[in-house]
């Protein structure tokens, strides 16, 4: 483990409920109240920022997060699907891909500011529903994607 790994929680642990991984990266779903439709995108080596990627990592790290931002908006419908590469608490390379819905806490609030409205617990279920899909959409589309890497 390198010096600037030491501690990394995105070293140490997956990070949420594990979706799909790779030798360079994994999905997962985040377990945040109030935010059914949360996932990260994690590229496992510990470099702190995108550029720290080749062009081709980018791209199949982009890659990544646009399938994960698709299956939110096939299977979820959102409102929004929100996007972030943030890393100030956790400097290391993750992406959150967010589902937001107009009646969730915080809209149109970024996900981090004030709640604008109590939670709606029958919606975040009626969200859940639909995950088993989203999840699998995910696995399917990635799996196809490293297959045709080693093309």
């Amino acid at each position: 483990m390198s010096q600037s790994s030491f501690g990394c929680a995105l070293c140490a642990q997956d990070g949420g409920a594990l979706v799909w991984h790779s030798a360079k990266l994994r999905v997962v779903h985040v377990e945040e109240e109030g935010f059914p439709g949360y996932y990260r995108v994690i590229w496992n080596a510990h470099v702190a920022e995108f550029s720290d990627l080749s062009a081709e990592e980018r791209t199949e790290c982009m890659d990544a997060v646009v399938c994960v931002e698709r299956a939110l908006i096939e299977h979820l419908a959102p409102t929004k699907v929100n996007l972030a590469a943030l890393g100030n608490q956790v400097p290391h390379l993750h992406w959150h891909v967010i589902a937001r819905f107009e009646w969730d806490t915080h809209f149109p609030n970024a996900f981090w500011g004030e709640p604008q409205r109590a939670r709606d617990r029958d919606k975040e279920a009626a969200v859940r529903t639909h995950l088993d899909a989203v999840n699998a959409q995910i696995r399917g589309y990635l799996a196809k994607g490293e297959a045709s890497q080693g093309d």
